[in-house]
């Protein structure tokens, strides 16, 4: 099944996975706890919008996973002291779904949410996750590792997550039965505290 780009967040570990039938001459990039989706040097040029941004970011209150341009105001709102929940929830429907051909949605998620962030009830770190589609905004915390896609998969749905460590998660989700994998990212650890890893194939 194809079901495009795709988040998956629990308590302390997550990842991104680009998926792509039509741009796959993509890599992930870590620099310094930014993860940069980007063109692979022999990729075609495109004036595509959606093509290179960060999915990851690594702040102190959290792990910042996405699809688009919308991981950087996420992390930025939560750097200014905004709940987990309202740095996603703001930050997409500033942003909405993406204007291409699909009306693709947006998707986020935050790893390792300090326990003293209103937005989570859990007695340790907690997840949020979140989409913006043409038809709904949806953000919700999430005790379990759960995943959300940009399509097929497009609202929160519990996944079975195994990995304990960022570089487990970025090559699990990446060898995930999800069809046309390009790159991957995992995430882990708790505020302030955080690990990220990429893989970009064999």
């Amino acid at each position: 099944m194809y079901v495009g780009r795709f988040v998956v967040v629990g308590p302390t570990v997550g990842a991104y996975r680009v998926s792509s039938r039509s741009f796959p001459n993509r890599q992930a990039v870590e620099r310094n706890g930014t993860v940069t989706v980007e063109p692979t040097p022999d990729a075609p040029e495109t004036d595509n919008p959606y093509i290179s941004y960060n999915g990851v970011r690594l702040t102190e209150r959290g792990a910042v996973v996405g699809n688009g341009s919308h991981v950087d105001p996420i992390a930025e709102k939560l750097e200014l002291g905004y709940p987990a929940r309202d740095a996603i929830a703001e930050a997409l429907l500033a942003l909405d779904f993406e204007k291409d051909d699909y009306d693709t949605p947006r998707i986020a998620g935050i790893v390792g949410v300090d326990p003293a962030d209103p937005t989570t009830r859990a007695d340790g770190p907690g997840a949020v996750i979140g989409t913006v589609r043409r038809d709904a905004l949806v953000v919700e915390e999430v005790t379990e590792p759960t995943l959300v896609a940009t399509y097929e998969e497009d609202s929160p749905t519990a996944f079975d997550l195994a990995a304990d460590s960022a570089e487990a998660a970025a090559r699990e989700v990446y060898d995930h039965e999800f069809e046309h994998a390009v790159c991957s990212a995992g995430v882990s650890g708790v505020a302030g505290e955080f690990d990220c890893s990429v893989y970009n194939g064999a």
